[in-house]
């Protein structure tokens, strides 16, 4: 009976979801050990945010690591949901996931056209196409006063579910919820027909179209795709922190979320999620609370900035690769100690 329980939680184990709901039930964890007091709220808030740059980092994972497309527009696509929440909130008064719907129609809209412009391209060239383009939406912001409050933002009040308030714990596990989906999502577009044609584009353009691949359709839907997660992160941020302004989405937080991407390892879910802490996490939970980075602000940049030369250079694969190879060569080690004690005990078979 025994034995059967223990082969059961094994082969539980080995099925491709179970890290990720192992990562929701840290996250959930995480909140009831802010509601009891153990962790302060200002922490809870900041892994928060950390969880939905994540989530828009998965977006980004399909973008960079599997089409090999490199996009600086991130942040502008955020700031588009953020905004698209304010004002169905505000001024619309509908429901948080009415609000949802309409934020992710927008999303398939606005990047079907900006990516079909600017795919005809690649490189750098892409890079700075949507470099404009969130520059452009940025000012935007900053100017369509009546719907985006101009340089002063927009703040919401707590949503409602069927008449109740939501409060900002319950908003949080929206989030979490939502990281589920957007994990599982991202898992199985990588496992299909679909991530391999992405893969197969990124490696070869030439090869992919002798294969009958269409260049234009993949990285089409793969930058689509990237785009709605962007969108429905900054729905989430919205959501959660219920304020937002214009210069939070600067070129900034692109370079951020690329970094993040690149750092933790741009074709792993769990390379995001590595990258995600260390960009967002380690100087709001770690650094600021150390004397020297209280002292010289700045540093903080300059250690990032360290971190993604040194990532770059030694393990072009992030920080996951790095995990990887370390876990083999542990592996390795313990299996040579175990043949070893066994010929030592029993002699050489």
């Amino acid at each position: 009976s025994q034995l059967t329980l223990l082969n059961r939680f094994q082969s539980f184990t080995k099925h491709p979801f179970f890290g990720i709901f192992l990562a929701a039930f840290v996250m959930i964890l995480i909140q009831v050990l802010g509601n009891s007091g153990i962790l302060k709220p200002s922490a809870v808030d900041i892994l928060a945010n950390i969880w939905i740059y994540m989530i828009v980092g998965l977006g980004f994972t399909l973008l960079l690591g599997y089409a090999g497309l490199a996009s600086l527009g991130t942040a502008g696509f955020i700031g588009v949901g953020s905004y698209v929440i304010g004002a169905v909130f505000n001024q619309m008064g509908m429901n948080f996931f009415v609000a949802f719907i309409l934020g992710v129609v927008l999303a398939i809209i606005l990047g079907t056209i900006v990516g079909f412009i600017s795919l005809r391209i690649e490189g750098m060239y892409l890079a700075i196409i949507t470099l404009g383009l969130s520059e452009i939406l940025v000012e935007v912001f900053k100017f369509w006063t009546p719907v985006t409050g101009g340089v002063n933002g927009v703040q919401i009040a707590r949503p409602e579910f069927f008449g109740k308030v939501l409060e900002r714990e319950e908003v949080y596990f929206i989030l979490v919820f939502f990281m589920v989906v957007v994990m599982i999502s991202v898992v199985n577009i990588i496992a299909s027909p679909t991530g391999r044609a992405m893969l197969s584009i990124k490696n070869s353009t030439s090869a992919a179209q002798a294969m009958g691949i269409s260049v234009l359709k993949y990285r089409l839907m793969t930058f689509v795709i990237s785009t709605v997660i962007a969108v429905i992160g900054g729905m989430l941020y919205m959501t959660y922190n219920r304020a937002t302004t214009p210069n939070m989405w600067s070129i900034a937080l692109s370079l951020n979320i690329l970094a993040a991407v690149v750092i933790g390892g741009s074709k792993s879910i769990w390379g995001v999620g590595l990258g995600s802490l260390l960009i967002f996490g380690l100087d709001q939970l770690v650094l600021k609370r150390i004397e020297f980075f209280q002292v010289y602000g700045n540093a903080s940049f300059i250690l990032n900035g360290a971190l993604i030369i040194l990532v770059v250079m030694f393990y072009p694969g992030g920080i996951i690769r790095m995990f990887k190879d370390l876990s083999n060569f542990t592996k390795k080690q313990i299996n040579g100690i175990i043949r070893s004690y066994k010929e030592y005990r029993y002699g050489k078979q």
